[in-house]
């Protein structure tokens, strides 16, 4: 059968869309600066997947969407779960306690190109070609030119950190190839979305009460509190129902475009709000990872 044609224009109300949910994954790494140093960093990740979780409870309940059901969905949701929420969450939050905002998004931007690795390992119908081969060199190679140099100024606290970053994307990645079985499974995307924040609340549970004891702890303030409910509702929740609606109006191809805007939101609002400022090796990797997912994405070379 000939491949179906892909939709390769958005309507003015798609990239409306397309723009506010950058904004909202953008504003996680905002939101989560403001509360790092208030919160326990566990604590962090479990009001926002409990809170989350809380929210697309009641969307699921007025919209009469079935809940997940059965032992194997629940099995597959906590891994996903674990690998889309519970860890790159806790990588980002434990990261951002040592970097800014702005070089966690730019580091999350390699998502794609984790993917790219991830599905032609464990996929058949996704395999690398010459160009996304070419996509990926130049998009890691935009990583190596912002970790260049990094040690030699923070004795390795920096590397470490921007390495947690990887980490979670690469989480990412392998969660979006997992995630390829739900349709199946016939779990509606919005109750897998509930479930996923669901199981990483319960695995995240034994870590604020073992490590975190955040009764302990001083009473956080009115910023990180506000913070918390932004990272929640905002950044999870409504990014969520934006993301499914966006993904059936435009598709998948279009909606990729997302991670070429999260890094720009999100470094707009470190340095106009947070005062941030990124160094020369960052500007040129996040341009260097840009190209590569340009290369990636295949759009403007179709079109020349």
């Amino acid at each position: 059968m000939p491949a179906p044609t892909l939709k390769m224009t958005m309507s003015r109300s798609d990239w409306i869309l397309l723009g506010v949910l950058s904004l909202l994954w953008g504003g996680s790494f905002f939101f989560v600066q403001l509360a790092v140093g208030h919160l326990q960093p566990f604590t962090i990740v479990y009001l926002r997947v409990t809170l989350a979780a809380a929210a697309l409870g009641i969307v699921l309940m007025v919209t009469g969407t079935a809940f997940p059901k059965g032992a194997a969905a629940w099995r597959a949701l906590f891994v996903m779960g674990l690998m889309n929420n519970a860890l790159p969450f806790s990588f980002f939050v434990l990261a951002q306690g040592e970097i800014g905002s702005a070089l966690a998004a730019i580091l999350n931007a390699t998502t794609p190109l984790f993917t790219l690795v991830v599905a032609h390992f464990a996929t058949t119908d996704e395999r690398m070609t010459p160009a996304r081969t070419l996509g990926l060199l130049v998009g890691f190679g935009g990583v190596l030119v912002m970790m260049n140099g990094a040690a030699l100024h923070s004795g390795g606290v920096t590397v470490a950190a921007q390495i947690a970053c990887l980490a979670a994307a690469l989480c990412y990645a392998l969660a979006s190839v997992w995630g390829r079985r739900f349709k199946g499974l016939g779990v509606p995307p919005l109750a897998t979305a509930f479930g996923m924040l669901c199981t990483s609340s319960l695995i995240l549970l034994p870590l604020v009460l073992l490590h975190d004891r955040p009764w302990q702890g001083p009473l956080p303030g009115a910023v990180p509190l506000a913070a918390i409910l932004g990272l929640a509702v905002l950044s999870t929740a409504l990014a969520y129902l934006i993301y499914f609606r966006l993904l059936a109006r435009a598709g998948a191809v279009n909606l990729a475009l997302v991670t070429f805007l999260i890094p720009v939101s999100a470094i707009a609002l470190a340095i106009l709000v947070l005062g941030e400022t990124l160094a020369s090796r960052h500007i040129a990797g996040m341009a260097l990872i840009a190209a590569g997912l340009a290369v990636i994405d295949g759009r403007v070379l179709r079109r020349r």
